[in-house]
């Protein structure tokens, strides 16, 4: 356990490792977080990404379920049917190798 925090704290004191966070970001535009969305409409997802160093494309999660890989910057997303309940959608940055690289932007939704 010991080692795996200082491996932790090595890769963390790399440059440029700060720097994947501090130039790319993320919004999601609409729904806000929190919002209650209809059971008979399609959900969909409006966001803007700038990709920075390290950053490819963006996959979509909800209920942390990969849903879609998107190379669109900026644009819509329409999601599956999502049932009566709550939800979490995430969009991620990810790299060619499509693994996260630790920059997300998650909301709460409420189905009814």
């Amino acid at each position: 356990m010991r080692n795996l925090f200082m491996l932790i704290l090595i890769l963390a004191s790399f440059p440029g490792s700060q720097a994947i966070a501090a130039d790319s970001t993320i919004e999601i535009t609409s729904p806000p977080d929190g919002a209650k969305l209809d059971a008979m409409e399609q959900s969909k997802i409006d966001y803007s990404v700038t990709l920075g160093a390290g950053a490819d494309h963006i996959h979509v999660y909800v209920d942390g379920k990969e849903t879609a890989l998107l190379r669109q910057m900026k644009g819509s997303y329409t999601m599956e049917t999502l049932s009566v309940g709550k939800h979490d959608i995430c969009i991620k940055l990810v790299n060619k190798n499509h693994t996260p690289i630790g920059v997300e932007r998650c909301i709460k939704v409420e189905v009814e």
